[in-house]
């Protein structure tokens, strides 16, 4: 009888840790396999006012998604001047960031370019310079001159780049000299409220941020108006420093390159208002760096 008892407890106990093991890996199952675990340590991603500032809820949902597929937790930098983020970079406080073409070409050395947006079907967009909806007097670009003017930042190609280049080539004069005062802004949405507002007779924007302006506030961008488009420039890329490790750039390269290929990347799309992403074609960026040597 005893040895009957101690089969049966033996038998007991095998099934016991046999149900466990299954339970163990049937739970580990359902929380690996649906989402890839995150083995990896967090990916740092600086963003310029190149996104709205009033849209965190939509950065959370990205950073969740973007995690999920690449297994590393994925911490959003923003901040309100270019500088700050390429500084960032450069000392290897972020992995990847989104940049304008101007700091690209500035710091091309530093950097490896990760991607490219499509905008309208293009990996290239413009500069715009608008100016109040209602000012009959300023039709064009000289009628500028000796007003106030509003600069989006200093290493923002499509916000000071451009118009400095255009002044200098045109008019032979400096953004000093030719109008009577300037400031800046630090983001182009901010540059559209100080035109619209009256604070300056004009200023130059980014025309994707214009486009995604308009179609979150509609009231805003009709006070103003666009009175010149410069030539296409390559889209502000998405870079990454020069020291990562190949086998991360590969991944994040995959991951922007094949986003609207998915669900989540589409709704990602959807929302920043892109088609998708290109790999790097450094020579998009040939003019910007031209007006960069020249001014």
């Amino acid at each position: 009888m005893p040895l009957h008892s101690n089969n049966s407890a033996h038998a007991y106990n095998v099934a016991m840790l046999n149900r466990r093991d299954f339970l163990l890996t049937t739970l580990a199952s359902l929380f690996l396999n649906p989402v890839q675990a995150r083995t990896g340590r967090a990916l740092n991603f600086g963003l310029t006012p190149v996104i709205l500032d009033d849209r965190q809820k939509f950065l959370r949902q990205w950073g969740e998604w973007m995690g999920d597929k690449l297994s590393h937790d994925i911490h959003f930098s923003q901040r309100s001047k270019y500088r700050e983020i390429m500084d960032l970079l450069l000392n290897r406080q972020l992995d990847l960031a989104w940049v304008c073409g101007y700091p690209y070409v500035t710091e091309k050395a530093n950097v490896r370019l990760l991607a490219i947006p499509l905008y309208a079907g293009r990996p290239k967009y413009h500069s715009l310079i608008i100016t109040g909806a209602d000012d009959s007097e300023v039709k064009q670009f000289g009628d500028l001159e000796n007003r106030v003017f509003a600069f989006s930042d200093p290493d923002s190609n499509s916000g000071y780049l451009y118009p400095k280049y255009r002044i200098q080539q045109h008019f032979s004069s400096t953004p000093e000299q030719f109008f009577a005062r300037s400031f800046f802004t630090w983001s182009h949405q901010n540059t559209i409220e100080a035109v619209a507002a009256g604070l300056a007779r004009g200023g130059a924007v980014d025309s994707y941020v214009w486009d995604q302006v308009k179609r979150l506030r509609p009231d805003l961008v009709a006070q103003t108006r666009v009175i010149e488009t410069s030539p296409a420039f390559g889209f502000p890329p998405l870079v990454t420093h020069k020291n990562i490790d190949d086998d991360l750039f590969n991944n994040l390269q995959d991951y922007f390159v094949n986003m609207d290929q998915t669900r989540n990347g589409q709704q990602i799309l959807q929302s920043l208002g892109l088609d998708g992403f290109q790999k790097g074609a450094p020579e998009l960026f040939d003019s910007i760096q031209a007006m960069a040597e020249i001014t």
